[in-house]
């Protein structure tokens, strides 16, 4: 355009040799204006269209600038807008470091290799055996005694739901019985959204009224707050803690009468009933019952027939003299006498 009002001015220029100096001069700085003024139309439409493009790549790709855009259109400031979107994209790189890092179990490997956490916990309780394990069958009494444990509802005798403590939520379980023996040992295994567990309970008893319990538990962790509490051992820290619950609880009620569940399973099936169990429990109780009687009454036999020696050799003692004795062998020797006197007539 420029170079064809030059080119006009030219042949305008040609036809009327006779203008004056000053009006050529005035026609060629008009072109030089001209050219100036296309070419900064030029830089600026390129500027627009390369700011153009990276606003819409910013938008398409999910850049800071559209959500500072945003927060200065809700009243923010400019400066404090831009703070606040660069702090945040900084704490999602970190947290999103942090979930790689989780997702793969400190290892470097996939998802699948979460780290597992052992735990053995034992404590010593001075309550009968009998009566610790009738206590830890009431599962629905955990959660009146525990921290990690809100509550417990089981669904028959193999099953039940527990809703536990984790951070600042609330998981649920599935908890299902394996095996079970009683006075003996628990053996479980649960599935939950955020992690699993199999675990062990046994009971040994030290003496009539000391109770060994010793908890051993395998925990796998899957969920964000599962696994932080894993890197920092916070679950066998809860798990120590609860176990030093149940036998301060345990300890404190011992009076009470409590009819733990007396079945038994083996392989996730109840293969004798509770009231099965309760029958044993009463055939063995009066068997024992009458085993010790009979041992009594033969100490009994046993201190009698030991008194009766000692008394025997005491000094001086003869067993009493018997006159009618003496006759009665008097008479049976004559009676022989006779008998040999008579049976030589009877041959003659």
């Amino acid at each position: 355009m420029a170079e064809q009002k030059r080119s006009g001015s030219r042949s305008s220029s040609s036809h009327d040799d006779g203008g004056s100096p000053m009006d050529r001069l005035r026609d060629e700085f008009t072109d030089f204006l001209d050219a100036q003024a296309q070419q900064l139309t030029d830089k600026l439409g390129d500027t627009l269209t390369g700011l153009t493009g990276k606003l819409q790549d910013a938008a398409e790709n999910g850049g800071t600038l559209p959500r500072v855009g945003a927060r200065v259109l809700k009243g923010d400031s400019p400066v404090k807008a831009m703070v606040g979107e660069k702090a945040k994209d900084l704490k999602d790189g970190v947290v999103g470091k942090a979930k790689e890092l989780f997702s793969s179990g400190g290892r470097g490997g996939g998802a699948g290799d979460t780290k597992v956490t052992n735990i053995v916990e034992v404590v010593d309780v001075g309550v009968p055996l009998r009566t610790v394990y009738d206590q830890w069958t009431q599962y629905e009494e955990f959660s009146s005694f525990t921290k990690g444990v809100r509550s417990v509802s089981a669904s028959d005798e193999v099953s039940s739901d527990w809703k536990v403590k984790v951070g600042p939520s609330s998981r649920s379980w599935k908890a299902t019985v394996q095996e079970q023996l009683p006075d003996d040992r628990i053996v479980w295994t649960s599935e939950g959204s955020k992690g699993s567990t199999r675990g062990a309970v046994s009971f040994h008893e030290l003496a009539p009224t000391l109770t060994r319990i010793v908890l051993v538990v395998e925990y796998y962790p899957a969920g964000f707050f599962e696994k932080t509490g894993n890197l920092w051992r916070a679950q066998g820290r809860r798990l120590r803690l609860d176990l030093k619950h149940f036998a301060r609880y345990v300890t404190l009620n011992a009076d009470e009468d409590v009819e733990g569940w007396r079945g038994e399973i083996r392989d996730g099936e109840v293969v004798r009933s509770h009231e099965e169990g309760l029958e044993d429990d009463e055939d063995d109780e009066s068997y024992d019952s009458d085993a010790d009687a009979r041992d009594d009454d033969a100490d009994a036999d046993a201190a009698d027939d030991a008194d009766d020696e000692d008394y025997a050799e005491e000094d001086g003692y003869e067993e009493p003299y018997d006159d009618d004795a003496e006759d009665d062998d008097a008479e049976d020797d004559d009676a022989e006498d006779d008998d040999a006197a008579e049976r030589p007539a009877r041959r003659r």
